[in-house]
């Protein structure tokens, strides 16, 4: 038994670090404070605020109180709404189906059919190739 002998290798078992949360804590703070650290605070442009999503539209409401005319947004034109109906019967396709064709919603589709969407080139060149059909410039 002489000849046994245990080497036991010392374990160092660490907290985790602080999460930056944590960190801003007052407490965190304060307890840096009395230990002497340095502590930097830095106030962001729009912190706590929702400036940044609303700043784009302060800088046209002047603008439209001053305007006196009634603006709304162009809607599907007549003629484009009745030619997308035309083509997606011809080839007997449901509106859910013509949706699923060009990866849109189904309530896309029901929207440009009732004239309630506002027209997007994109979305109506998806139409076009689906059904195989000019919807745009008839005239």
């Amino acid at each position: 038994m002489a000849g046994l002998s245990q080497d036991w290798e010392p374990v160092v078992i660490r907290k985790k670090a602080p999460t930056s949360a944590a960190r801003k804590d007052e407490k965190a703070v304060n307890a840096a404070r009395r230990a002497g650290a340095e502590i930097e605070t830095v106030r962001k442009a729009t912190a706590g605020s929702n400036k940044a999503a609303s700043s784009s539209t302060t800088l046209n409401t002047r603008k439209l109180d001053e305007d006196t005319e009634n603006l709304s947004h162009q809607k599907v034109p007549t003629e484009l709404k009745k030619a997308i109906m035309q083509a997606r019967q011809d080839k007997k396709l449901t509106q859910s189906q013509l949706a699923q064709l060009i990866n849109e919603k189904p309530q896309i589709i029901q929207e440009y059919e009732s004239g309630k969407a506002i027209p997007n080139q994109q979305i109506i060149s998806k139409l076009e190739r689906a059904l195989g059909a000019k919807l745009r410039g008839k005239k």
